[in-house]
């Protein structure tokens, strides 16, 4: 009767052992979940909630502004995709002189989840008619928005043109540089960022 006992005893501190084992398993393996969904979590809401600004790391200002033919383009709208927003005006040699390193590089990069907005500085312009010839006789393709009210280039601190900030896909602020760029530059520069 006492082996009988003991074998009992000891079925039944395994028994023990095994449930406290599943519990203690249980609960680590939710705690462990939990701490992912938690990051997870922080992360999306971190990318949300930076701070708005013009500084590298900064979510870059949303603004939503005309294209030529009257097509609303938001900033926003181009999460998703790295993105070149140059500042720029007709008159200005540096910017025309940049121009057809953007088409190219545009050219090339348009199917990779990468965009060029250019912001045309409109109330610097002598007539806002010269935008278009410009844009015809420099064959650009890509996106070209009027600051009609010069909101946005103020917004954006854009005294020395051209100006360009590289977004990443998530909308934040990675460069800004003042002067021209060639392609090879953009090239770089976008490899740079997600």
């Amino acid at each position: 009767m006492a082996i009988l006992n003991k074998k009992n005893l000891m079925i039944v501190i395994a028994l023990i052992g095994l449930i406290g084992w599943g519990i203690y398993d249980t609960s680590l393996s939710l705690s462990i979940k939990t701490e992912k969904s938690s990051e997870v979590k922080e992360a999306a809401t971190t990318s949300k909630n930076l701070e708005i600004g013009l500084q590298e790391g900064n979510k870059a200002p949303n603004f939503g502004l005309k294209t030529l033919d009257g097509q609303e383009v938001k900033l926003s709208d181009m999460v998703g995709k790295k993105v070149i927003l140059n500042f720029w005006a007709t008159w200005c040699p540096p910017c025309k002189a940049e121009m057809p390193h953007m088409q190219e590089f545009y050219e090339k990069q348009k199917n990779n989840q990468v965009t060029i907005l250019a912001v045309n500085l409109t109330t610097s312009e002598k007539s806002s008619d010269n935008i278009g010839a410009f844009v015809k006789d420099y064959g650009l393709t890509f996106p070209i928005v009027l600051d009609s009210e010069g909101q946005v280039g103020q917004t954006y601190q854009d005294v020395t043109i051209p100006t360009s900030y590289i977004i990443d896909t998530k909308g934040v602020i990675r460069k800004k540089i003042v002067g021209p760029m060639d392609k090879e530059m953009m090239t770089e520069l976008l490899q740079s960022v997600d």
